[in-house]
């Protein structure tokens, strides 16, 4: 099996305190219209705690395998390295994670007016929520791109 690697080298990984085996870079958040792209970077064989998207997404898998696991921890989906899909909003919650090696996945969200995402404990109690505004503040506290010229 190839393990190709995307060169993340001009990316800062930042990551939330409560969401375990995941980091990411958020590229762009458009309020106006709706939508946040941001890369995320899953740890190899881990499972992010359980939640569910609640608008619709693409996702594009730029490196490793992305895998889905149902709330009971089994096994659902394998999302291979160049897969490209669209999820719908409300979709089952569920877990999800890299496989063999750390995995990349381009998301783009869509249609977002306040919640992106929410996530559950264990008892499928909510736990937390990520908004558009929380988007926006965690854009702005990862700073400027490497790559962009000085402001």
């Amino acid at each position: 099996m190839s393990h190709n690697r995307f060169d993340d080298s001009n990316l800062t990984w930042r990551q939330l305190d409560w969401l375990k085996h995941t980091s990411y870079f958020i590229y762009d958040v458009d309020r106006k219209n709706g939508i946040v792209d941001a890369v995320f970077k899953f740890d190899a064989n881990s499972k992010v705690k359980l939640h569910q998207h609640k608008v619709p997404y693409i996702t594009f898998v730029l490196q490793g395998e992305l895998r889905f696991y149902r709330p009971d921890g089994t096994l659902k989906e394998i999302r291979p390295t160049g897969s490209y899909v669209r999820g719908v909003a409300n979709g089952d919650p569920h877990l999800e994670g890299g496989g063999d090696q750390d995995t990349i996945v381009f998301f783009s969200i869509r249609n977002v007016v306040d919640e992106l995402f929410v996530f559950f404990d264990q008892d499928m109690n909510l736990a937390e929520v990520v908004t558009i505004a929380d988007a926006e503040a965690l854009l702005e506290a990862q700073g400027r791109a490497k790559w962009l010229p000085a402001a």
